[in-house]
């Protein structure tokens, strides 16, 4: 049996616009008609809060963190919040202790694909939202959607950062005897200068198999952030609702789901 695409958007560096690439993602695909669930995995709770679930993040426990410490204990389907869009996995302030909670589980990397396969049923799409540096959290991440959505800025400091993460993948891989695709990379951010031009053609040569994305800079996201949506449950337009469609277009047409137990 078929489960739901699973994707998970992640890069170490943080300031890259991460959630908000996450949001409006998952927006797009909402408007492509799919049922989407989207878990916030960061114990930031950014997406959790821009998404107008704050009182999710301080709410008292269970939350996420006891999910994924003992999924046979704490129904994680319990804690799912509805949103228009789609429905939420908040985080929770709680969630600041998962790193050292997870590490001390011999499976603590595979507890995200446990809560996953719990509640998944009814979706058509899992979006994660990872914390903006690498552990135990994006381990689970990584490891249980294995499709990897990679936002970055178009300036030379992505050059790094992204060469850590792809290190850091591939020692995944081999760890866990699995294969992680990158499946897009979403260039954020972008303002006219010559350093964004030449960080985008950089960003051509040196993944040349992985879908670019171009995100100008648009103070609507960023208002679509703080009314708590996507930009596509707003009343303006916004010129790169085009770009996150056809990214979402692309990930529905390739991805394929994963096979879970019936």
């Amino acid at each position: 049996m078929a489960g739901p695409v699973r994707l998970c958007v992640t890069n170490q560096k943080g300031g890259v616009g991460k959630t908000t690439v996450a949001i409006n993602l998952a927006g797009a695909l909402n408007e492509l008609g799919r049922d989407v669930l989207f878990v916030d995995l960061d114990p930031q709770g950014n997406a959790t809060e821009g998404l107008g679930l704050l009182e999710a993040y301080d709410a008292e426990p269970p939350s996420l963190l006891d999910a994924l410490i003992d999924p046979a204990d704490v129904a994680a389907s319990a804690l799912i919040r509805s949103h228009p869009e789609m429905d939420i996995l908040p985080s929770n302030v709680d969630m600041n202790a998962a790193d050292a909670s997870l590490a001390q589980s011999p499976d603590g990397e595979r507890r995200l694909e446990s809560v996953l396969e719990s509640v998944e049923a009814d979706y058509d799409v899992v979006v994660v939202d990872c914390p903006p540096y690498l552990g135990m959290l994006t381990d689970n991440a990584l490891v249980a959607t294995a499709n990897l959505i990679i936002p970055a800025l178009a300036e030379p400091t992505s050059k790094r950062s992204l060469e850590l993460l792809f290190d850091y993948v591939g020692a995944l891989e081999l760890e866990y005897d699995i294969q992680i695709e990158p499946r897009a990379l979403v260039a954020n951010r972008i303002e006219n200068t010559k350093e964004a031009d030449h960080m985008l053609e950089w960003f051509e040569d040196a993944l040349p198999d992985v879908p670019l994305y171009r995100i100008r800079k648009r103070v609507a996201l960023q208002r679509a952030f703080t009314d708590g949506s996507s930009v596509f449950d707003v009343e303006e337009h916004v010129d790169m609702q085009t770009v996150f469609l056809e990214m979402a277009e692309m990930l529905d047409s390739t991805v394929d789901s994963p096979e879970v137990p019936a």
